[in-house]
């Protein structure tokens, strides 16, 4: 089982920042690529974004595109997604996943090994 550590979820206001962070073992993280992923209540759970093992590669959704950017520590075995004008609608459980698909594959959440416990994103408008 890999143990995938989150953080940072709080409650903020619109137009505020807020950085998540993901931590995990050393080997899963040299080994796979890591996407975050969130569910707000009521609503399927909904790719955000995805950074391959090696960090050339970002892909985001759309609804965060431009808003949203992922970076990898090396040092720490952390990615972090940094969110920039948070809207109402970006509140959700976001919990991040490691996975070895491909680009093509890589939103769909069923292509995840495994997942962290969550963190809680709350923006108020």
């Amino acid at each position: 089982q890999v143990h995938l550590v989150e953080f940072g979820g709080d409650v903020v206001q619109a137009g505020s920042s807020l950085r998540l962070g993901c931590t995990a073992p050393r080997r899963t993280f040299n080994t796979y690529h890591m996407g975050w992923f969130r569910r707000a209540r009521g609503k399927e759970r909904e790719f955000v974004a995805a950074i391959n093992r090696d960090g050339e590669n970002a892909y985001y959704s759309d609804s965060v595109k431009g808003r949203f950017t992922l970076s990898r520590d090396t040092a720490r075995y952390t990615v972090y997604l940094q969110m920039n004008n948070l809207k109402p609608e970006d509140t959700a459980d976001y919990y991040c996943g490691v996975t070895l698909a491909n680009a093509v594959s890589i939103p769909n959440w069923k292509t995840y090994a495994d997942w962290g416990q969550g963190t809680q994103v709350t923006v108020s408008s």
